[in-house]
């Protein structure tokens, strides 16, 4: 498994999530989840102002091989979504911790506590 950035906390389900200055989280899947997925070719993205819950489906990601749903890391509302990755989603097959797929002002900030840091899920991937 590549690097895993220590900056960021990460759900079991392969999420990453990043707090920002403003409060809001910014979400993407991991290079694990791109692994296993294989070549990324198409994401559908959660409408701007739509409620997320934490641990449930709000994005999908298909591949060549499969498709999977992408789970919101927290609770709260889409704010932004990263609409480049509509035209380009081998953009995630180059850098998954680079390209960021939607950003959440969260209801509850409280559950990015409950998220794992980069040992954590180094360790819950399997990785060494």
């Amino acid at each position: 498994m590549s690097d895993i950035p220590s900056d960021l906390k990460y759900a079991p389900t392969h999420e990453w999530a990043k707090p920002e200055a403003d409060g809001n989280v910014r979400v993407g899947i991991t290079d694990y989840a791109q692994q296993q997925l294989g070549d990324v070719v198409f994401i559908e993205l959660p409408a701007v102002g739509r409620p997320v819950e934490a641990g449930k489906a709000c994005a999908v990601i298909e591949s060549v091989k499969a498709a999977s749903d992408i789970n919101s890391p927290v609770s709260g509302e889409i704010v932004a979504v990263n609409a480049e990755l509509n035209d380009t989603p081998e953009k995630i097959n180059q850098d998954a911790y680079a390209h960021w797929l939607f950003i959440i002002k969260p209801s509850n900030p409280a559950e990015l506590h409950g998220l794992l840091d980069a040992e954590g899920y180094r360790a819950s991937a399997g990785a060494d």
